[in-house]
This record gives structure tokens, sequence and C-alpha cells, in this order.
């Protein structure tokens, strides 16, 4: 862990461009006391969809910061949890062959359709499912931090 009771939590989907860079958004206003948000895609599209900066925008949530990355190995490695909404295995994340990019702590697959080209009102919907996710991780997060302080 990076600062004391924050999980460094890495959201991956295909680009990052839509799913996870909502998911870093988002859990950087809501959860921000037990998690540090990155994101990052498996190839990464360059730039944020406007229809995702748009509706991040609407429903209060910042875009600063947010960019289009590829995922790394650091990235990798930095992370406490990877959280997996491509909707593709990522098993390689926890090998150390020549094509994988290095063992990642914990895995968690989250099935979030891929908004990317819908209209808005698709992407209100994979936001509010995503809220729904981030707010559980934050719950069980605090749950296991108040336990391991008991």
């Amino acid at each position: 862990m990076s600062s004391p009771g924050r999980v460094r939590v890495l959201f991956v989907c295909i680009g990052n461009a839509c799913r996870s860079p909502m998911a870093e958004a988002i859990a950087r206003r809501e959860a921000a006391d037990v998690i540090e948000a990155s994101s990052a895609g498996l190839c990464r599209l360059g730039e944020i969809a406007p229809h995702t900066i748009d509706t991040l925008l609407a429903n209060g949530y910042s875009t600063d910061g947010l960019t289009s990355k590829q995922i790394t190995r650091e990235t990798v490695r930095d992370a406490d949890l990877v959280v997996n909404l491509t909707g593709k295995p990522l098993d390689y994340l926890f090998s150390e062959g020549p094509s994988s990019l290095g063992a990642a702590k914990r895995l968690e697959d989250w099935k979030i359709t891929d908004p990317y080209g819908a209209d808005a009102a698709t992407y209100q919907t994979i936001l509010e499912e995503l809220k729904r996710r981030v707010r559980r991780l934050a719950h069980r997060l605090r749950a296991s931090s108040r336990t391991a302080h008991a």
C-alpha cells in the first residue's frame, strides 16, 4: 500500500478511454479514503472518449488528470489490486513469462459492457454500474481495514 489505509487499485480496460477512466474518476471521489486509483488500457486509444468526459462531468466527477495510458510492467507491479474491465482473461498478469507484464498481487474481473461508440444513455448506464461496483469495493476495503485494526 502506498499510504496508510489506501489500496492502489489499477482499473484496466481495452483502450483506457471509457470504463477504466470512469472507474478511476469515481474511485477518486467516492473512495479516496481507501483507494488510490489509476487506470490503463491493453491498447490505449490515446484519448478519453468524449462521451466519457461528458458523462463524468454531467455527474459531478472531475476529469482532471485523466489520460489514456498503456498498461506497463510498472503499473501492474505498483498495484495492490488490478480490476479487469476488459471482458478478457488477464491471467498473464500473474505470470513471469516473456509475454507477461509481471505478477499482479490481486485480480478482480468485473464484467461491464464496453460503451465505446454507443450513445450517451449507454455511457450513463455504465457509469451507474461502475459507481455501484466501486462503492462495493470501497465498502469491502473499509470493512477489511476496520477488522485489521480491531
